[in-house]
C-alpha cells in the first residue's frame, strides 16, 4: 500500500513539474512581455522623455525581473519560489500573488463544495427513484432530463438560466456578489448574498454530473435490485 501511494505521489510530482514546464514554455512564446507593454503605455502618458532613457528604463527593468536572462533559468528561480511558497508579487494588483488569490480561491472551494452538494441531493434521489419504478413514467422523464442535461452546453445554460433570474425575478446574478457586496469584508449579509448569487454557477457546473451521476446510480441499484439476497427479502415479505 505504501509503494502504491509512493508512486502515486511521485508520479503526481513528475505530472506538476511537467505541466509547469509546457505552460511557462507556451507563456514565453508569443512576442513581447509586461516590460513591453509597461514602456508602450509609458510612452503614450510620457512622450518628454528621450529615446536614451526609455532603453534605459527598459534594460533596467529586464534586469530587476530577470527577463533578461535565459528561459530555463527565469523558469528555476520562478520554481525554487515556488516550491517554498513564494509565489511572488503580482504587478498589476500591486500586492502579494498569495494575498491576490487567496480569497478567490476560498470562493473556488465554496463553489465547488455547492455543486457536490447539488449534484449528490439531486442525482442520488432520482436515481433511486427511477430504479425502483422502472419503467415507469417517472424513470423516462428522470432520464429524459439526464440526458438533456449531459447534451446541454453549460455557458448556455448559464445565458439561460441568467435570462430568467433577470427577467422574470428582477435578480442580476452575473457574479458571486452583489456591487455593493464585492469589496465588503465577511459579514451575514455579506454570506447571504452569496447564497443568493450561488444557485446559478453551482447549478450550472453541476448539471452534467447530476445527469451523469443519475445513470450511474441507477444502474447500479437495479443490478443489486435483481441479487438473490434482495429476491430472497421480497419473497420473506420485505
Amino acid at each position: 500500500m505504501m509503494t502504491f501511494l509512493a508512486r502515486r505521489a511521485a508520479l503526481s510530482v513528475v505530472t506538476i513539474v511537467a505541466v509547469s514546464i509546457f505552460s511557462f514554455a507556451i507563456i514565453q512564446m508569443p512576442a513581447g512581455d509586461y516590460v513591453d507593454r509597461y514602456m508602450m503605455n509609458l510612452f503614450q502618458y510620457q512622450q518628454t522623455m528621450s529615446g536614451e532613457s526609455y532603453r534605459e528604463l527598459e534594460a533596467a527593468m529586464r534586469h530587476q525581473f530577470g527577463l533578461d536572462r535565459p528561459m530555463f533559468i527565469q523558469y528555476w528561480k520562478w520554481a525554487s519560489k515556488v516550491a517554498v511558497g513564494n509565489f511572488g508579487h503580482s504587478i498589476e494588483y500591486s500586492a502579494p500573488i498569495w494575498d491576490v488569490i487567496s480569497d478567490r480561491l476560498v470562493l473556488t472551494i465554496v463553489l465547488a463544495g455547492a455543486t457536490v452538494v447539488f449534484t449528490w441531493v439531486l442525482a442520488i434521489p432520482m436515481g433511486i427513484y427511477s430504479a425502483v419504478r422502472q419503467y415507469s413514467i417517472e424513470d423516462y422523464t428522470f432520464t429524459f432530463v439526464g440526458f438533456l442535461g449531459l447534451a446541454t452546453p453549460d455557458f448556455l445554460l448559464a445565458l439561460i438560466l441568467l435570462y430568467i433570474s433577470f427577467a422574470y425575478f428582477d435578480v442580476s446574478v452575473g457574479g458571486l456578489f452583489s456591487p455593493e457586496y464585492s469589496s465588503a469584508s465577511w459579514s451575514l449579509g455579506r454570506v447571504w448574498d452569496l447564497l443568493l448569487h450561488l444557485w446559478i454557477p453551482a447549478a450550472v457546473l453541476g448539471t452534467s454530473g447530476t445527469a451523469g451521476l443519475m445513470r450511474i446510480m441507477r444502474a447500479n441499484l437495479l443490478d443489486e435490485l435483481s441479487k438473490p439476497y434482495v429476491v430472497t427479502a421480497r419473497a420473506k415479505g420485505m
